[in-house]
């Protein structure tokens, strides 16, 4: 394993930057397939900036302390420390809000770990390094095919409006739970006349992440007879 060393031979920075740049553009060509901002040429700025922060710090080793005469020392590793600093502000940019969606936090993680890798590369632990990009992809591929297939909790909301010939509360209430779904809090409102009814129903249920589609029961109870609207919005 290669190692920081006060010589930083030509050989020994093309090598690292070279297998900087292969983990920078695998890392990113994941976040580039899922069509992220934060794709293959941000992790790749990143990856190589971090690289070459330690590359930098390895060249100024020999200035590194302080002379005896000096009142001044100098510290080397502020600079990748101050990388990482930065990433931080990247990462956060990275990180959306979409209603009560939080989306990017992958993305931010993996242009936080290619610092790391970055830095690990540039600074010559290229086992460490490599390492670390082996375990990042198995994260981002590997354990993205398991939670595909995680049934996983899902919040929805039921709106519905039934006339007096339609199923009653207790009804409706029963074939959700028949159904596997759980029911988290409702809200029942009813005309002057009595004569119709408005349930709002708020569910939880489990599913696959890439399931789509409306669920039986709520599909069949709009089909029943006297229910006059619904409204199904996960």
């Amino acid at each position: 394993m290669m190692a920081m060393t006060p010589s930083l031979r030509w050989t020994d920075v093309a090598l690292r930057l070279a297998l900087t740049v292969g983990a920078a553009i695998l890392l990113g060509y994941n976040r580039s397939e899922h069509g992220k901002a934060a794709g293959m040429r941000t992790t790749l700025l990143v990856c190589l900036a971090a690289s070459v922060a330690m590359l930098q710090v390895n060249a100024l080793l020999p200035t590194a302390g302080r002379a005896s005469d000096s009142f001044v020392m100098n510290d080397l590793m502020r600079l990748p420390l101050g990388i990482l600093t930065g990433v931080g502000f990247i990462g956060g940019g990275a990180i959306l809000r979409r209603g009560d969606m939080v989306v990017g936090v992958t993305t931010a993680a993996t242009l936080w770990l290619a610092t790391v890798v970055g830095l690990c590369l540039g600074g010559g632990q290229i086992a460490l390094g490599l390492a670390a990009t082996g375990l990042g992809l198995f994260a981002l591929w590997a354990l993205k095919w398991v939670e595909s297939r995680l049934r996983q909790e899902s919040d929805a909301r039921l709106s519905l409006t039934v006339d007096a010939s339609g199923p009653d509360e207790a009804e409706i209430r029963r074939r959700l739970r028949d159904a596997g779904l759980s029911i988290l809090a409702s809200r029942v409102d009813l005309s002057r006349n009595g004569m119709h009814r408005e349930l709002v129903l708020e569910v939880r249920q489990f599913r696959l992440p890439q399931s789509t589609e409306t669920p039986a029961p709520i599909a069949e109870l709009a089909r029943e007879a006297g229910v006059i609207r619904l409204q199904w919005r996960e």
